[in-house]
Order: C-alpha cells, then sequence, then structure tokens
C-alpha cells in the first residue's frame, strides 16, 4: 500500500536533535555494522547517551528514509559497554514518476527547460536532500527569470513500500511576470543621480526582470572608486499592472559614499626596482565633477616618480577617458634617464575585449656611462587589445590571455625618429591534475626604425628580471652603449612554468626561461634562466618569490612579484 511521505515533515527536527558534537565516549558506546556510506552517514549523529534499543531503532529508520531505505532491519547486540547494531538497508527505493507543474504566464522555453532540467528523475534513488534541492532548483529558476513572485503551491512524495517506488509531484505558481521600472536611487550626497546611471549597463526599464541583472549593476557600483557599499533591490509593493499583464517594478539602488579625500604612505621592496616607500593622495570628486584623481610621489632605489591621473566616469558608449603626467628619473644598468610625459587615453569594453587607445607626448634625457648625453622626443599614438579568457581573474588555472598593441612616432608629428612599434603577448594556462597547472608565456617586440637613436625608452626593449627572464637583473638583457644597457628594436622571451599545490594556499614552482633584446633579429641570442619558488595564495591573488640561476652570467637572483596575468 502506498504510504504517504509524512515522516519527511518529521525528519528535519528529529535530525536536528540528533546533530550535536559528539564526545569520544559516546563514539564508543554505539558503533553501527553495515554498508561503509550508510554507517559513516549515521554515526556522527547517534546521541551522547544511548537510548532504549526501540529508540534507538526508530532513530536509525528515520535517517535511513532520508537515503530511500523504507525496510531495514537491525540486529543488536550489547558486550563490555558497547551497544553493536548491524544493519541491513534492504532494498533501495527509486523514483518512478514525476510530475511538475507550473501555474501561471510562463514563457514556453522557460516552463520546458526548468520542467526538463528536474534534478530528481525518474530511476534515480530517492533521497531527501535531493528532493529539497530539486524542488528549490525549479523555484530559484522562476525567481530569477521575471517571476518575483513565484511560489512552491504543493509537492508530494509518496512512497510505495512493497514496489519500493516514490512518485513525486510538485506544483508551482509563477505569480506575473515583472518587468524593470526606474531606477530610484538613495544615500547620494555629493554626486548626482546621473553618475549612478553611468555604470548602470544591467537594468533597462521595460526589460523583464532578471535577478542576476542586479547583481550585475550591484557589483559595478562595488566596483567604482565612489561608493563603499551598494545594494541593489526591487520594490514589490511600488509594482504598477503593465500594458501586456506583467508588473513594473521600481528599482531601488542604496548606496555609501566613499570619503571625499584620502592621504596614503607605504613601503615596500621590490626585485627589480629595490626598495620603496611612497606618499599618494586620491580624491574621487575633483572639482565636484566625479573626477578621480591619484596623484604620488614614490622613491624606490632605481626608480623615483611623480605622477598625477585623472580618471573620468564612462559615458554613454561605456568608453573610460583618462589623462595623466609623470615626472621620473631612473638609475638602471648604467643608464640614468630623466622623463617627463604627458598622455590622454580611453579605455572600452568590446564584449570580451578591452581595448586602449593613448596618445602619449614625452621627453627623455639619457646619459649611460662611458657616453655623453643625448634627448629624445615623441609624440605617440597607439592601440592595444586585451582578451582574457580564463577561469579566475585572480588565481587562473586555466584559459588564454592575449595581447597586442601597435604604436608609433613621426618626425613630422613632434618626434625625433620616424618608428612603428608592435608588441605582443601570449600567456597559456593548462590544469595538470586536480591541483597543479602549466603556465606558458611568450612575449615578443619589433620596432620599425631606421635605427634606435631618437627613439624614448619605452619604445624600445630591454629585458630580464620579474615578468621577464627570472635569473638576470631587471633590464640587464639588452644593447651595450659604453658600460650601460639601453633598449633594443626587438625583444622575444619564453617561459614555462609548472605549480605543485601542497595546500590550498601553498604550493612550489619550477620554471624555465629564456629571452633576449637586440637591434637586430640576429642578435637574438636568448638567455636561459632556470630555478624554483613557492607561491602564496594571497587574498589579492598568487605572490610569488623566485630563486633563478642565469645560465649565461652564472649567478643567482631572487624575484618576487604578485603574479596576475597582464
Amino acid at each position: 500500500m502506498p504510504v504517504q511521505c509524512k515522516f519527511l515533515r518529521r525528519c528535519l527536527p528529529l535530525l536536528l536533535m540528533l546533530i550535536a558534537p559528539i564526545t569520544s565516549a559516546a563514539s564508543a558506546a554505539i558503533v553501527l555494522e553495515g554498508p561503509d556510506e550508510l554507517v559513516a552517514l549515521m554515526q556522527p549523529h547517534l546521541p551522547d547517551d544511548p537510548p532504549a534499543p526501540q529508540r534507538l531503532q526508530a532513530m536509525l529508520e528515520e535517517m535511513l528514509a532520508t537515503e530511500g531505505y523504507f525496510s531495514p532491519t537491525f540486529e543488536v547486540s550489547e558486550a563490555a559497554g558497547v551497544r553493536r547494531v548491524r544493519i541491513d538497508p534492504g532494498p533501495r527505493t527509486r523514483v518512478a514518476d514525476v510530475a511538475v507543474d507550473i501555474d501561471g504566464p510562463v514563457a514556453g522555453e522557460t516552463r520546458k527547460s526548468l520542467i526538463d532540467g528536474w534534478r530528481l528523475p525518474a530511476g534515480r534513488p530517492f533521497r531527501q536532500q535531493d528532493w529539497s534541492e530539486a524542488k528549490q532548483q525549479v523555484l530559484s529558476g522562476l525567481l530569477a527569470v521575471a517571476h518575483a513572485d513565484a511560489r512552491l503551491v504543493d509537492s508530494e512524495a509518496s512512497i510505495d513500500t512493497e514496489e519500493r517506488q516514490a512518485h513525486l509531484t510538485a506544483r508551482y505558481d509563477a505569480g506575473p511576470p515583472y518587468r524593470f521600472g526606474a531606477l530610484r536611487t538613495s544615500g547620494l550626497y555629493r554626486y548626482p543621480d546621473s553618475l549612478v546611471e553611468r555604470y548602470n549597463r544591467a537594468v533597462e526599464a521595460g526589460e523583464p526582470y532578471r535577478e542576476e541583472k542586479l547583481a550585475e549593476l550591484q557589483s559595478a557600483l562595488l566596483a567604482t572608486p565612489y561608493f563603499s557599499s551598494a545594494r541593489v533591490t526591487i520594490d514589490r509593493d511600488g509594482a504598477v499592472p503593465g500594458e501586456d499583464g506583467s508588473r513594473v517594478v521600481p528599482v531601488d539602488v542604496d548606496v555609501r559614499e566613499r570619503p571625499a579625500h584620502r592621504f596614503g604612505f607605504g613601503a615596500g621592496v621590490s626585485s627589480n626596482t629595490g626598495a620603496r616607500v611612497e606618499t599618494s593622495y586620491h580624491t574621487p570628486n575633483l572639482f565636484n565633477q566625479a573626477w578621480v584623481l591619484d596623484s604620488g610621489l614614490r622613491l624606490e632605489q632605481k626608480q623615483q616618480a611623480l605622477y598625477a591621473d585623472i580618471n573620468l566616469p564612462p559615458d554613454e558608449r561605456n568608453r573610460r577617458h583618462a589623462v595623466g603626467a609623470l615626472i621620473e628619473k631612473t638609475d638602471i644598468q648604467g643608464l640614468r634617464t630623466d622623463r617627463h610625459a604627458l598622455g590622454v587615453q580611453t579605455t572600452q569594453q568590446r564584449g570580451s575585449i578591452e581595448q586602449r587607445l593613448s596618445l602619449n607626448w614625452e621627453r627623455e634625457r639619457l646619459r649611460p656611462d662611458g657616453e655623453e648625453a643625448t634627448t629624445n622626443k615623441a609624440l605617440v599614438p597607439n592601440a592595444q587589445w586585451t582578451w582574457r579568457h580564463v577561469n579566475n581573474a585572480l588565481d587562473p588555472r586555466r584559459g588564454t590571455v592575449l595581447q597586442a598593441q601597435i604604436g608609433g612616432g613621426s618626425k613630422a608629428l613632434l618626434s625625433d625618429q620616424n618608428f612603428v612599434r608592435l608588441h605582443g603577448r601570449w600567456l597559456q594556462y593548462i590544469p595538470l591534475g586536480e591541483r597543479d597547472s602549466l603556465a606558458v608565456r611568450a612575449e615578443g617586440g619589433a620596432t620599425l626604425a631606421p635605427s634606435r637613436d631618437g627613439i624614448p625608452q619605452d619604445y624600445l626593449f630591454r629585458a630580464g628580471g620579474t615578468g621577464s627572464v627570472r635569473g638576470y637583473a631587471y633590464q640587464s638583457l639588452g644593447v651595450d652603449e659604453g658600460s650601460a644597457t639601453v633598449g633594443g628594436r626587438y625583444l622575444a622571451v619564453l617561459s614555462v612554468e609548472a605549480t605543485h599545490w601542497i595546500s590550498p594556499t601553498w604550493g612550489i614552482a619550477a620554471f624555465v626561461d629564456a629571452g633576449d633584446a637586440a637591434d637586430r633579429p640576429g642578435d637574438l641570442k636568448p638567455a636561459v634562466g632556470y630555478g624554483l619558488g613557492v607561491r602564496w595564495k594571497s587574498p589579492a591573488g598568487p605572490i610569488g618569490a623566485d630563486l633563478a640561476y642565469g645560465q649565461r652570467d652564472g649567478g643567482l637572483h631572487v624575484h618576487f612579484a604578485l603574479a596576475i596575468p597582464f
């Protein structure tokens, strides 16, 4: 005879009573014997004090029923204070048929997709957890696509213990479809409502309600420099009838603004440029225009810089404009430089490709050790495209990152030399088993010009150091000029790195790098470096520390960096 699954309504409170801290004494008082997976399921939930045999058997029957075993038998024996219970669970009940009904104006494709995707189909073993998850999956699917008032009206699991079959029924009321109404913003004091609209690329008035669209807008606002918190919800009480029978619901955006001014001080060390101290000033509302100013003074052993960058909110085409200025001094590998630069840039996300268009002017004075000082100027338009397709932006194990750029200068337009600069990078992540990975990196560049004379170092190439060829000092691979190393017109770098994670947060890596920079393609003679490193998964991404041997020079170098894909 079919038995209505009333016990399922009693299981949850009973199991909650059973789930409690278990002492070693309790574990020794009751010992279960039977199928390993069932013993492992039930043993942790046994009570501290062994109950009467009939009560214990009832508890075990309830737990086995949640796994689809409705006809178990038990053999109980007791000796030396230990009660042993041998369990024969009997045959397992399987789902015989499923009837899922969704009432309401649900789109045909949506209805079919939800019913076809039912998680506990006929033929599967009946489990209480799977039954609950299957019902919730359909409800979540309705809530996510236009039906914000969807609810589970009725559900029943009818169990036939003789035939060992479960007959499942579930009925839902989808409720009316919702459409987005206007945005209503609160929490703004320094900024106009239009600032939120600038970052809204998800919620459009009149479009069907989608739960993920709210999350998308919320994430976009949290990623801005203006808000420390953001919450995006719909106001069901404020919904009004739409022309097509839907309900048009206002979208509430509640934000909290970041402080108007922030001063920062810091210190650190880089394996490329040495010890560093830095002070910075940041405001997200320069001239009360929601322009973001980032400025600072950075003092490193090999490099000093005074900089200021102004970033504007995105425009109606989601383009982000910026302007910046830089004064920089460097003393690297016998080459001292004084550089002044101004630039403007536009960044736009086009699908999975980030595009950056820029125009930069710079004046550079070079003083190589053993050579006369020279001055170079260039006005350079540049275009860069980056395509990222990785499983995790901060900690990738699988995927590809590609980057390509082209720029150049002309004597006719404020430059000392005619040149075209081409540069590309490729990074490939390959998973090895469950925890290990392989990373392959390649980089190449060419500056097409009659000679390198008159071209600023930013548009030539040097190699060596973290992120380039490990085992060699920072920018030590290039063209010899006097006793200094200067940039060449060609670059080639290849790296292979294998990482083994010995724990969820710590790993060890082995790598081989090879590369060089030269003034002619025929002069490229790859310098090989190889070594071992440690990796730590910090909240900001993997941090690496490497010990590398440079085969060309026969020296050891320590390198460390935050390993985030370019």
